[in-house]
């Protein structure tokens, strides 16, 4: 039987909706050293989300922040920003954006609550009422998920979704650094939630989001050039109307272009699903694309074929590497992707003579996970079928050598 969590229920609320009780609530908070907050938007029918509602605990109140009427949030934005506050999100990605946009700075000390279960144990990633059930034992309703958060008024159903999305967050917070203390991860999750920072606002600029157009994938260099002139328009334009960016220029619309080439407005004017006014725009970056002199024109990428045994280690990698998380109480899938096991395998190949980046070559991971692993490929460890009826039936074991 779920158990109550006493007192969670018992801390004022209030609806903030005008800016004269806004600065009320902001006194309180920045007298706060941790804030928890989520916010509510609605993101399909603009470049940027609408931010709607903005929900925030300490350990003595609660507010539900309606920035439809109390006007520009940077005060709240500030006090967030701050280092010397925590700031408590779940799944923050959002929440990390907003604050960025609205100051052009980021939460100035981030504690994700996903992020640090996974860190101890649990599945990664969690929705936000699973953990609070799994940490708190605590059973959330969650029938508002797809509602309009732009009506007004709000209702009673919405107003009591809004402040659980925020009303556990503190203990399970409190819960979560207990945890860390004890596995002596706070450093782990210290540098998870710095790279989390910096991949929401940056979108990750180690990947060009250009290239993850379908269509694209056998132009030339010139081609290619052209789809990127071509996306990079699509985004500012969309940027300007905010507007997302599909309802611009559809990605198929996109490849459809670099795959021709149009040499005048009149034929990029005959794609279907071009606008009349945008004809000019996307013929211009057209134009400057075909401009470029070729050291300029993005490299075509060289497709992975890897031979089998590649494959193959690879897999028994991410066997060992699930034994070692298993034991030591961390989701697998947060410590390392399929790509980067296969860049370690890659690594011993012939030919070969500098180590590829990859995420187990930085920080806690190069530390702690990377010599496991690189011990299994050393031939130190080998993996052997402990019991098979059990939830854990394989076992990593240091290698016999005779």
């Amino acid at each position: 039987m779920p158990r109550k969590l006493t007192g969670s229920r018992e801390v004022p609320q209030e609806l903030v909706a005008t800016a004269a009780a806004l600065q009320p609530c902001l006194e309180h908070l920045a007298a706060s050293s941790v804030i928890a907050f989520d916010t509510e938007f609605v993101g399909e029918e603009t470049y940027r989300p609408d931010l709607c509602l903005v929900q925030v605990a300490t350990t003595e109140r609660m507010y539900l922040i309606d920035p439809l009427s109390t006007g520009p949030l940077d005060a709240f934005w500030n006090l967030l920003a701050d280092p010397k506050r925590t700031s408590i999100v779940h799944a923050g990605r959002e929440e990390v954006r907003m604050c960025h946009h609205g100051i052009g700075r980021p939460l100035g000390n981030m504690f994700d609550v996903q992020i640090a279960s996974g860190l101890v144990g649990y599945t990664f990633p969690i929705g936000y009422s699973n953990l609070v059930n799994e940490l708190l034992g605590v059973r959330l309703n969650k029938g508002e998920t797809l509602t309009d958060w732009r009506r007004r008024p709000l209702t009673a159903a919405q107003i009591e979704y809004a402040y659980d999305d925020v009303r556990y967050l503190i203990p399970m917070w409190r819960t979560l650094q207990q945890r860390l203390q004890k596995l002596d991860r706070e450093d782990w999750a210290h540098e998870e939630f710095q790279t989390f920072l910096v991949r929401s606002i940056s979108d990750d600029p180690a990947t060009e989001k250009w290239r993850k157009i379908k269509g694209i994938g056998g132009l030339g260099r010139r081609g290619l050039a052209v789809a990127r002139e071509v996306y990079f328009w699509r985004d500012d334009r969309a940027a300007r109307g905010n507007r997302p960016s599909r309802t611009v220029l559809r990605d198929e619309l996109v490849a459809e272009i670099a795959r021709n080439g149009p040499n005048s407005i009149d034929e990029v004017q005959s794609f279907r699903g071009v606008a009349k006014v945008d004809a000019p725009g996307i013929f211009e970056a057209v134009r400057h694309a075909k401009s470029l002199p070729m050291h300029e024109c993005p490299e075509v990428e060289e497709r992975e074929f890897d031979p089998p045994h590649v494959a193959l280690l690879s897999s028994l990698l991410g066997v060992v590497l699930g034994e070692w998380c298993a034991r030591n109480s961390i989701a697998a899938n947060q410590v390392a992707t399929t790509q980067d096991l296969k860049r370690l395998v890659r690594e011993r190949q012939p030919g070969v003579s500098a180590a590829i980046d990859s995420n187990l070559r930085t920080g806690w991971r190069q530390r702690v996970v990377l010599p496991e692993l690189q011990a299994f490929l050393d031939g130190h460890r080998s993996l052997t079928v402990e019991n098979p009826a059990s939830d854990h039936p394989i076992r990593v074991v240091e290698t016999a050598h005779t």
